[in-house]
């Protein structure tokens, strides 16, 4: 899932107490190929299409830098500006679940609630 639009929906993850039955789950479900990520001491897992193995998804354990995250699906949305996204979230009546966080060098993002208390990501990409 690689998405470089503003808007767009750049990934999309699950993070749960126990990752390794998860993932099978949605491997026998939804019929998504399995690839281990290493986090060093564990696994998470990219979740690919079948037909070309691109990454649609993640299911990550719940621990490390994800101990906080609920556990849900959360996509994580393109902004052009992070920080300028977190002022309006908070001018907005939303709310910061996260600090920002560094994913992948230069890229971050910040886990958010908005006024109805559904919870999305924030991701920029540099």
């Amino acid at each position: 899932m690689e998405n470089n639009n503003i808007g767009d929906m750049a990934w999309l993850d699950l993070t749960v107490k126990d990752a390794e039955t998860v993932k099978d789950f949605y491997q026998d479900v939804v019929g998504w190929q399995v690839e281990a990520c290493s986090m060093g001491s564990y696994d998470d897992y990219s979740m690919n299409r079948v037909s070309d193995g691109t990454p649609q998804a993640g299911v990550c354990h719940a621990s490390g830098v994800n101990a906080d995250l609920p556990p849900v699906w959360m996509p994580y949305f393109l902004v052009a500006d992070i920080d300028k996204s977190i002022a309006l979230v908070l001018a907005k009546g939303g709310e910061l679940l996260t600090e920002v966080k560094s994913m992948g060098g230069s890229d971050k993002y910040v886990v958010i609630k908005d006024p109805a208390g559904a919870i999305c990501a924030l991701y920029y990409k540099k």
